[in-house]
């Protein structure tokens, strides 16, 4: 019997991946994020930010002093790679 393959989500409170142990998100989960909201870009920078807001949350819970510009750029600083092109700047 074959194995499905184990989802890259988030392991909260610590925001690492329950697959692959990396900072959430990992590069797996930016692909299947950027699959998932394709054409969709603005809903998925509001989820990606409400889930840097989360990740600030539990990070403060933990004792810790999360960076808000490392939280950033490992959230958000990603999306621009998923924009696609207007009609217009293809002209």
């Amino acid at each position: 019997m074959t194995r499905r393959p184990r989802p890259h989500q988030p392991m909260r409170p610590a925001w690492l991946c329950r697959n692959c142990a990396a900072p959430w998100p990992c590069s797996a989960a930016q692909l299947h994020l950027a699959t998932e909201f394709y054409g969709h870009s603005i809903a998925l920078a509001f989820y990606l930010a409400a889930t840097m807001q989360d990740a600030i949350d539990d990070l403060y819970s933990l004792g810790l002093r999360p960076d808000p510009r490392a939280l950033h750029a490992r959230f958000l600083g990603w999306l621009s790679l998923t924009r696609r092109p207007r009609r217009a700047d293809l002209r």
